[in-house]
């Protein structure tokens, strides 16, 4: 899906989230990244394969 240079990291690893934004709608919520991951406002994601990323909440003390 990427073609600039350098490419951004592959929708399976660790740093998914550091890809490049292609498509913003914040009225929606949601962003999709180069590497086809759809970000979610709640910090959600929903792979390209179709399996999803539970939010990441902050820890309670």
């Amino acid at each position: 899906m990427c073609s600039h240079q350098p490419p951004c990291p592959p929708a399976d690893s660790a740093d998914r989230d550091a890809a490049r934004t292609v498509a913003f709608h914040p009225e929606q919520g949601w962003s999709l990244l180069c590497n086809g991951v759809m970000v979610f406002d709640d910090t959600g994601e929903l792979l390209p394969d179709g399996r999803t990323v539970e939010p990441r909440r902050p820890a309670l003390v």
